[in-house]
């Protein structure tokens, strides 16, 4: 019966996270309002392109530091913070655009509130998830990830539907809504403790010629004196559990059968235990009461009834054996060019994403200039979604395709990659040469699903080159990167914009040139595909030289 209850209490959770990440990814939606609020306020392109690379940045460049207060502190603080943060920067947009004004660095700053706040409430939704389910985190993690790219196809089918055309009602809607999906996702979230259980693996020797693991605290002094530090540890909160493993009286057979803590393999799989035990405050009592010191570390208990028995295979998995991080990370060759790849790419998605609201003003305008302000407001919306949706679908795609390439075909991973920079080159090639405004749908859906494929692959490569253990971290270095691209693109675009844009006597700025308007960003977005491209099966080749490296030396050594 108590296993039915906290099964229960994790679903609930569970989509509490997927609610919560629903409002996480407003950034996304920017161009669905950007161009109507830059003409109220009469901002040049390049101003409304700031505004929005303001929020990218509070998005991509506080991963590090905000995944240390979700491991410390726990997920809900967060959440809380992050329901805070959109609510009070999505505020002051409706205020400037009621009143026609406001100053473009404050814009920047709520703007930057709005990013950081989703970044937030996203990380700590996410590592509930896969705390509640340790055992199934991929299909636990699939839903707040899917969530948080169908979040612009949600807000912009909710203003499209209920309030069509009107801008400052839509602005309302991002300030109110997201901090009310937010806090009431924040009411359900919480991570439920797993009780694991071992069972005995029959041993062939005396319990002195097996190597015996013991849980103890990190100071010396007795579990007792442990429990006593950390009354009040909130569930996904990191604890100071260490293991240790007295010395045998067998050292060959111990390095044969079960390699100590200090060999790479060992390390990896305590730690990784570690990350489940951290999920529950220490106790004085033993998990369960048939459990001593030589049990296996096979679980016998899943997080979902009736599952069958699952060894841990951390010794044959590459991403628990290595483990780069810090300093080691940034002088590791793979990791410049994984960094310089996701730049690259996400840059020229989020050049596309930020601005696909300037690319249907530009092309209408030219194609028929009588259409008034609110079916332009309704196209925008219905290429945010288009955008939203190939997000979600090449994500999808990516998971899938990059399992079979590893598991089927015995490619790497990184053949996505390659995947997305031919459909970004694709994407530019649309834009480049469609100018009659209703196939502009092949611009944003390729834009999305391509943006799509580079994040849905694009963690799964990180952990498997550098490790699983240190992926927190080691993903919030590779986000910066985009922080940098996306800049450098989108206010390249915003200054071919204003280049064409037309000042009428009473203030009014448009572009009539139609394709002309951007024509040139995209020539050099395309450019950038084929440099991301030529990188991509660079790093493919040296990866593959690597593996075959170590593969060479295993041999030796066996």
């Amino acid at each position: 019966m108590l296993d039915q209850q906290l099964h229960r209490a994790r679903m609930v959770s569970s989509v509490a996270a997927t609610v919560i990440s629903l409002a996480c990814g407003t950034n996304y939606v920017y161009s669905a309002w950007a161009p109507q609020f830059a003409d109220k306020l009469n901002l040049t392109t390049t101003e409304s392109n700031l505004i929005g690379a303001a929020g990218n940045l509070g998005m991509y460049s506080m991963g590090v530091p905000i995944g240390l207060f979700v491991d410390n502190r726990g997920p809900r603080p967060a959440v809380a913070a992050g329901a805070l943060l959109l609510g009070l920067g999505y505020y002051p947009f409706r205020a400037s655009y009621e009143n026609a004004a406001g100053s473009v660095p404050l814009l920047c700053f709520f703007s930057y509130l709005t990013g950081l706040g989703g970044c937030m409430a996203f990380q700590a939704a996410v590592k509930t998830s896969a705390l509640n389910w340790p055992h199934h985190r991929g299909t636990a993690t699939a839903f707040p990830l899917a969530a948080f790219g169908l979040s612009a196809f949600f807000f912009s089918q909710v203003g499209s539907l209920f309030f069509p055309g009107d801008t400052s009602a839509f602005l309302t809607v991002l300030a109110a809504g997201t901090f009310a999906l937010i806090f009431t996702g924040f009411c359900f979230l919480k991570v439920y403790p797993h009780t694991p259980a071992y069972h005995a693996v029959p041993n062939g020797g005396s319990g002195s010629d097996t190597q015996r693991l013991r849980r103890t605290s990190s100071s010396e002094d007795g579990k007792a004196r442990g429990a006593r530090r950390f009354p009040d540890v909130e569930p996904g909160m990191s604890t100071p559990t260490t293991y240790t493993t007295p010395a045998t009286s067998t050292q060959a057979q111990t390095d044969a059968e079960a390699p100590g803590p200090s060999s790479p393999s060992a390390s990896a799989q305590l730690r990784d235990q570690t990350d489940v035990e951290s999920a529950r405050p220490p106790s004085d009592e033993a998990p369960d009461s048939d459990v001593d010191e030589t049990s296996s570390l096979m679980s016998k208990s899943s997080s979902l009834p009736g599952d069958v028995l699952v060894q841990s295979s951390v010794d044959m998995d590459r991403s628990h054996r290595v483990d780069i991080r810090g300093w080691r990370l940034l002088s590791n060759v793979d990791f410049w060019q994984l960094f310089t790849i996701m730049g690259i790419l996400a840059g020229i998605g989020l050049m596309t994403i930020n601005n696909i609201g300037h690319n249907v003003n530009a092309l209408w305008r030219r194609f028929d200039d009588s259409v008034p302000e609110s079916f332009l407001v309704q196209r925008q919306q219905m290429h945010v979604s288009i955008l939203s949706i190939g997000s979600f679908g090449g994500r999808l795609l990516s998971g899938v395709g990059s399992d079979f390439l590893v598991k089927v075909v015995g490619a790497s991973r990184a053949w996505c990659l390659v995947a997305a920079s031919l459909v970004f080159c694709i994407a530019q090639l649309f834009a480049l040469n469609v100018s009659n405004p209703h196939y502009l749908g092949f611009v944003s859906g390729l834009s999305g699903l391509g943006y799509g494929f580079l994040f849905g692959v694009f963690p799964s490569i990180v952990a498997e080159t550098f490790g699983i253990h240190g992926l927190s971290q080691n993903w919030g270095f590779m986000t910066l990167s985009p922080v940098i691209s996306g800049n450098i693109f989108n206010l390249f675009y915003g200054a071919v914009f204003d280049s064409h844009i037309i000042v009428s006597p009473d203030g009014d700025r448009s572009c009539y040139d139609g394709i002309d308007c951007y024509r040139s960003a995209y020539f050099v977005t395309l450019g950038a595909c084929g440099l991301g491209l030529i990188v991509t099966l660079s790093t493919i080749r040296h990866q593959y030289v690597a593996r075959l490296r170590e593969a060479g030396k295993g041999a030796a050594e066996d």
